[in-house]
């Protein structure tokens, strides 16, 4: 009997499949019933709906509606409600255990600090208090069944002037749960090299980053972040596909920029849903990562904004495999591509890869066997 490796795999089989996230924003991940919760016990009456249904469906039409000013007034909500050492800690453990319970067994979560100080806390006060966060929510998971380990990257904001102050911070709790730095913000208009201080004081004290670049802005974004910055990884860097060529008998044809990104294996934090949401691709069937999986470019799936985008790892999952036919070899390709540009030590990525992930994967492959045996005894039952 021919090995049913290349079947597609069911729901219940992506959601327990080992995944890896290295793209998601902890502000933009909120639980709607959390929101409502935290906006009352801190006073904030500006919440556009008191019900957790109605309040995501509000988040998801907000972000889809194709207005800047509606998809950033989102993350008003959420960030005014996080504010506190509670809230943040709060945020933090339930962003571990949901990830959790979707089958991450490896996340690079982002929020910047200087977003959560209105209330008085301090730069440091907010990193402890997400640190102190996560590490409740992977000692829920566990307690519930899943294993997960999550680590902080601390992003600074493009269009302001604390990058180096916050890269500084990064390094500090470099020990401590603190795994990298990111920028994020608009590109246009507030270029990466804006923030060159931080990145050349990072690169000396041998630590990562990633750089949101190749999203809402093209290729000129993605070359500073590597050329002038030195990104580890790019932040979506889904404007890649600008420098590739499709001829019309399906030859390609790289430019000198996706060349590079590809021979030097430089890691895309892609995030399909919430490309569409912002317009950097028109649909999941259309969207770059399917030729870039084909051209082995190092492409990961990601999340981005939970909460905004309505969606989870498994559904980012669930929608590639319906437009590329993906199988379990292809989601185990993804995988391993995320764990492999983590920003944790080297033996540590190669254990995960090797005694959770890849094991992970192999035992879900070998699920049809017991299957068809359970199948050929049934119909054995009803020959007799």
């Amino acid at each position: 009997m021919t090995s049913q490796t290349h079947s597609v795999p069911t729901a219940d089989q992506i959601r327990r499949a080992p995944k890896v996230l290295l793209h998601d924003h902890l502000d933009g991940g909120l639980r709607p019933g959390t929101i409502i919760e935290l906006a009352l016990a801190q006073g904030y009456d500006h919440l556009p709906e008191t019900e957790p249904d109605k309040l995501g469906i509000w988040f998801r039409e907000a972000a889809d509606s194709g207005s800047l000013e509606r998809y950033l007034e989102t993350f008003a909500h959420t960030c005014a409600v996080m504010q506190t050492r509670e809230a943040l800690v709060r945020v933090a453990a339930e962003c571990a255990v949901d990830l959790a319970e979707d089958g991450v067994v490896y996340a690079e979560v982002r929020y910047a600090p200087e977003q959560h100080l209105e209330a008085g806390l301090t730069l440091e006060e907010v990193v402890e208090a997400v640190n102190e966060g996560f590490r409740e929510g992977e000692r829920l998971a566990r307690a519930n069944g899943h294993r997960i380990r999550v680590g902080a990257l601390l992003t600074a904001m493009r269009h302001a002037a604390r990058a180096l102050e916050i890269a500084e911070l990064a390094n500090r709790y470099r020990d401590s749960g603190v795994v990298g730095f990111d920028i994020a913000g608009a590109e246009a208009g507030y270029p990466p090299t804006r923030h060159l201080d931080a990145f050349e004081y990072l690169k000396r004290e041998n630590n990562h980053f990633t750089i949101h670049a190749g999203e809402a802005f093209g290729l000129p974004s993605i070359w500073q972040a590597l050329q002038w910055c030195g990104a580890d990884r790019l932040g979506h860097g889904v404007r890649i596909i600008d420098d590739i060529e499709v001829a019309d008998d399906g030859s390609v044809k790289l430019g000198r920029l996706a060349a590079y990104v590809r021979d030097k294996r430089v890691p895309l934090e892609m995030c399909p849903t919430s490309n569409l949401q912002t317009g950097a691709a028109d649909s999941i069937v259309e969207h770059p990562i399917g030729l870039l999986r084909k051209l082995h470019f190092r492409a990961t799936v990601n999340t981005d904004n939970r909460l905004m985008s309505g969606t989870s790892m498994s559904r980012e999952f669930e929608l590639l495999i319906e437009a590329f036919d993906y199988t379990l070899d292809d989601m185990a390709w993804f995988t391993v591509n995320a764990m492999k540009s983590a920003f944790i030590p080297f033996d540590e990525r190669l254990a995960m890869i090797n005694d959770v992930i890849k094991p992970g994967y192999a035992e879900l492959k070998s699920e049809w066997l017991f299957q068809q045996t359970v199948t050929t005894s049934e119909s054995a039952g009803r020959a007799d």
